[in-house]
């Protein structure tokens, strides 16, 4: 039997809170931690031990190096620092550096899985991985506007009064302030939210006002907490059950776009298949022109920020 097997380099509250969602949901049968502070690692590692004589499945949980990730089938990037102002391009440079340290050693070690990536600035890190890592697009992406997509649908769905589940709706672009929405695409079950508004005003919402709530919906929860944790660690765990079950299921992740949209060489969130081989294929959306024109803003603001890469990091 094949064990599933996922890495986590970066257990701070992000990467630990992942291993936690994965652990629990009874995704992964192995958990491997990694850590440049050894005793994080070490400690996390003990708790989630702890908590596995109460789940109803068995988890293995243990520490390692760069090298002890060789056989697993996903891993994690979780790196980072806590950015202490609104802008997570504050974290480029330190996240740059991070990843420029250990993708080279994970890969030289005889990883031949899938890298999914959390840290921000979340589509340039993504960028910095592929490039390193030299696998092919597919098996290296960014959780994106996964989260923020979450973060949309609850805003709609309160102000709907529709369940998040019967909603069909996603961010796409930056993770980040530039991130738009194709509202032309946004259906409950099916019928497209535009022309329900049409037939009752319950359905009628501020598109402006709902995307500002949901591209700011991290602040808020940064404010109180210092981080966040439950819903990017959410995202995480359902990438990494559809590449586990092959799902095929069409989700929003920051992706190598190679012509889609008139987009080329560049790393940003747009749906896509996710299943057993990573992206096993970008679903490009017919956008209006003025969702293309917002789409195609973000990838400048992208392109723009990589320009702030120093040689150093």
């Amino acid at each position: 039997m094949k064990t599933r097997s996922v890495g986590i380099v970066g257990v701070g509250h992000v990467g630990a809170h992942c291993a936690y969602s994965l652990a629990v949901q009874g995704i992964v049968d192995e958990l491997v931690l990694v850590d440049i502070n050894e005793q994080k690692a070490i400690s996390e590692c003990q708790d989630l031990r702890d908590s596995v004589a109460y789940l109803p499945h068995r988890v293995e949980v243990r520490t390692g190096g760069y090298a002890d990730l060789k056989d697993c089938d996903v891993v994690v990037v979780s790196v980072g620092v806590i950015t202490k102002s609104n802008n997570r391009l504050d974290e480029l440079n330190v996240s740059i550096g991070m990843v420029n340290s250990f993708v080279k050693q994970v890969v030289d070690a005889g990883f031949q899985g899938i890298f999914i990536n959390i840290t921000n600035p979340c589509d340039i890190v993504a960028r910095q991985v592929h490039k390193l890592s030299g696998f092919d697009k597919s098996r290296v992406f960014g959780t994106g506007t996964g989260l923020d997509s979450s973060r949309f649908k609850a805003v709609l769905s309160r102000e709907t009064g529709v369940d998040h589940k019967s909603l069909v709706a996603y961010t796409m672009g930056e993770h980040g302030d530039s991130q738009m929405a194709p509202w032309s695409h946004v259906t409950v079950n099916g019928k497209p939210l535009a022309e329900l508004a049409e037939e009752n005003e319950k359905y009628k919402v501020d598109h402006g006002a709902v995307l500002e709530e949901a591209t700011k919906g991290g602040w808020v929860t940064f404010a109180g907490k210092g981080c966040t944790e439950y819903g990017i660690a959410s995202t995480l765990a359902r990438f990494v059950h559809a590449i586990f079950h092959d799902e095929k299921v069409v989700m929003p992740c920051s992706t190598q776009l190679n012509g889609e949209y008139g987009q080329s060489d560049i790393f940003i969130s747009t749906p896509c298949v996710i299943g057993k081989d990573g992206v096993e294929e970008v679903f490009e959306l017919r956008l209006n022109e003025e969702e293309l024109k917002a789409f195609q803003h973000s990838c400048d603001v992208i392109r723009t920020n990589i320009g702030y890469i120093t040689e150093e990091a």
